[in-house]
C-alpha cells in the first residue's frame, strides 16, 4: 500500500483587503491610508499557499465555500497556481466570498479585523468527504468562524463530527482558533479537542479556553494552560505559540523555543504570522522530524512571514526562512 502523504485543510477562505494606516484611531477620530492590497486570508487558504510557498513536497488539498463573484474566482486561480487541489472548493449563491479589512497599524504593526462572515458560515458538514483519501493530514480552521460547523447537535458540534471523520478515516488532524472577543471558547472549542492530534492556538485563545491568565507568559502558566487543553483530549501536542516563542505539551513531555530575533525595522506587520507558524510546524511533524525541529520550523516561518503586510508574501522556502534564524538567532524566552 502506498505510504499516506499530503495535507487537507479546511475552513476559511478569505480575501484580505489590507490597509495599511499610519495609527489605529480613538473612535470617532481619523487615522490615514497609506497604502492598499488585497491577498489570501483564513485558515485553510493562508496554511496551504504557506505550505506551498515553503515547498512542501505532498499533494495539497482545499476544502471550502467561496461565492459565486470575482473574489470566488481569484481563491480558486490562488489555488492553481500553488498547485492546491481546490476540487473540495465549491461555490455558493447564498453568500459572496468571504473577506476582512484588515488595518495594520504603520506605528504598532499590529493588525485589526472587519470581518464579512460570507460564504465560510454555509461550510458544512457535509462538504467534507475522507473515504478516499490517502492524505496524511488535516487541519481545520478556524473554529468559532465557521458557523454551520460551530452549531451543536447534542452535545457535539459539527466541527467535532468532521474532526471525528476524519480520524476514523486515518488522517492526523490539527484546529486553529480565531481570536475574537467573546466568551464562546469554553463551549465551541473542547468538543473538538478530542478527536484532535495537534491543538494551535496563541496565548490569547488558550487563555480563554483553559481560563488561565497568559497575558504575560510564562513557563508555569504556559504549562497550566497546555495542560488545561490536553485534558479535554488532545492526542498529541497542545502548542501555544506567542510573539516570545513558543511551547508545547505531549503525553510525553514538553518542549520550548524561542522566537528569531528579527529586527523591528524588518517587521512590517503580523497578519497571517498564527497560520506560517502552524503551516511550518505542520510540515515538520508530517515528515516525523519530531516536535522540537516542528517548533523551529514554526517560528522560522513565521518570523518570515512578519516581514510582509499580507499573509503569505514574506514566506519564501523552508531553507530561506530557516536563514533568518541562523541570521539573526533566537530571542531568550525568559
Amino acid at each position: 500500500m502506498k505510504p499516506r502523504a499530503g495535507v487537507i485543510a479546511g475552513g476559511n477562505w478569505i480575501i484580505d483587503r489590507l490597509k495599511l494606516i499610519d495609527t489605529y484611531p480613538d473612535q470617532d477620530c481619523l487615522a490615514n491610508i497609506l497604502s492598499e492590497s488585497t491577498s489570501n486570508g483564513g485558515a485553510a487558504y493562508n496554511f496551504l499557499i504557506d505550505l506551498a510557498r515553503l515547498d512542501f513536497p505532498h499533494p495539497l488539498h482545499g476544502v471550502g465555500l467561496v461565492g459565486e463573484d470575482r473574489d470566488g474566482e481569484r481563491v480558486l486561480r490562488d489555488c492553481q497556481q500553488y498547485g492546491i487541489d481546490a476540487k473540495g472548493i465549491k461555490t455558493t449563491e447564498s453568500a459572496p466570498t468571504s473577506y476582512t479589512e484588515v488595518m495594520c497599524a504603520q506605528d504598532s504593526g499590529r493588525r485589526t479585523f472587519f470581518h464579512c462572515r460570507g460564504a465560510n458560515a454555509f461550510l458544512g458538514e457535509e462538504h467534507f468527504e475522507f473515504s478516499s483519501t490517502n492524505d496524511k493530514h488535516f487541519h481545520l480552521g478556524y473554529l468559532l468562524l465557521l458557523d454551520k460547523l460551530d452549531e451543536f447537535e447534542y452535545d457535539e458540534t459539527a466541527a467535532a463530527k468532521v474532526l471525528r471523520r476524519a480520524k476514523e478515516a486515518g488522517l492526523k488532524t490539527s484546529i486553529d482558533v480565531v481570536s475574537e472577543a467573546s466568551d464562546r471558547f469554553v463551549k465551541i472549542v473542547p468538543p473538538s479537542l478530542k478527536y484532535t492530534d495537534i491543538c494551535i492556538v496563541n496565548e490569547y485563545e488558550a487563555s480563554k479556553i483553559s481560563g488561565i491568565d497568559l497575558s504575560k507568559p510564562t513557563q508555569n502558566n504556559l504549562n497550566q494552560a497546555a495542560s488545561a487543553l490536553a485534558d479535554y483530549g488532545v492526542k498529541e501536542w497542545v502548542v501555544i505559540h506567542f510573539p516570545g516563542g513558543a511551547f508545547a505539551l505531549g503525553p510525553n513531555g514538553e518542549a520550548w523555543q524561542g522566537s528569531v530575533n528579527l529586527p523591528d525595522r524588518m517587521i512590517a506587520g503580523t497578519v497571517g504570522a498564527g497560520d506560517a507558524f502552524g503551516a511550518g510546524l505542520i510540515f515538520a511533524l508530517h515528515e516525523d522530524l519530531g516536535i522540537e525541529t516542528a517548533l523551529r520550523y514554526g517560528v522560522a516561518a513565521a518570523a518570515a512571514c512578519l516581514t510582509a503586510h499580507s499573509a503569505s508574501e514574506g514566506i519564501g522556502s523552508l531553507e530561506q526562512c530557516l536563514e533568518l534564524v541562523e541570521r539573526f538567532g533566537i530571542r531568550n524566552l525568559w
